[in-house]
């Protein structure tokens, strides 16, 4: 492969990154509060979230990327391809990452909450400097295959046109007529990015114990 097959790959990879990157920042904290939303005592919420949850998990990433991206106009929003991507990614991610999330609360042991209350320590207090740390790392290894699966299943966006890393593979070997070395490539450079993930998850997981700590 000469020097401008290369650039179109990295290209491509960057805007796979850029949308699945966006997704993850935007999916996390809106999968805990929607966690927080389903373990909450208000009925009504908690089970409008838990349609939400299994609609989002139900519906395929390609679907929901064309219905947000033909169906905003509908509404009188004006919405372009890169953000319907990150929208459709963003409200997939987010349902399993609050699945994650709610097990994570629902598991957490009720001796730890009753143990800090007795010694007067505020709900707050308890679950800033009790609570989350040990959700946060007892969830960040499924959080983590979460975000590997979305960047593998973030593709489907280019039903919409989104010009991303497979995309371009398949239209380089459509013109050279060699599949082999575009595909290990592309294979490369999907490796590295979820290699970031796995590294990043190392470091929370040192940060969140020492928090704990």
């Amino acid at each position: 492969m000469n020097l401008d097959t290369w650039k179109l790959l990295l290209d491509g990879a960057w805007v796979t990154l850029y949308v699945s990157a966006a997704a993850i920042a935007l999916g996390v904290p809106i999968g805990l509060l929607i966690a927080a939303g389903r373990v909450s005592k208000l009925p009504v919420l908690s089970q409008a979230l838990a349609m939400y949850v299994t609609l989002a998990r139900a519906t395929p990433l390609v679907t929901l990327t064309l219905f947000i991206f033909l169906a905003a106009p509908s509404f009188g929003i004006q919405i372009n391809r890169v953000a319907a991507a990150i929208m459709a990614l963003t409200a997939n991610t987010a349902a399993f990452n609050a699945e994650i999330w709610r097990s994570a609360f629902i598991s957490f042991a009720r001796e730890q909450r009753e143990a800090a209350y007795a010694c007067g320590m505020t709900r707050w207090v308890f679950f800033r400097r009790i609570m989350l740390p040990q959700v946060i790392v007892n969830s960040l290894p499924a959080l983590v295959s979460e975000m590997s699966f979305l960047i593998k299943a973030s593709p489907a966006v280019a039903v919409i046109g989104i010009v991303d890393l497979t995309r371009v593979t398949n239209r380089i070997t459509s013109v050279t007529y060699e599949p082999l070395p575009p595909i290990l490539a592309a294979a490369v450079l999907y490796m590295l990015m979820i290699g970031g993930l796995l590294k990043l998850q190392q470091l929370l997981e040192f940060k969140a114990r020492r928090l704990a700590v």
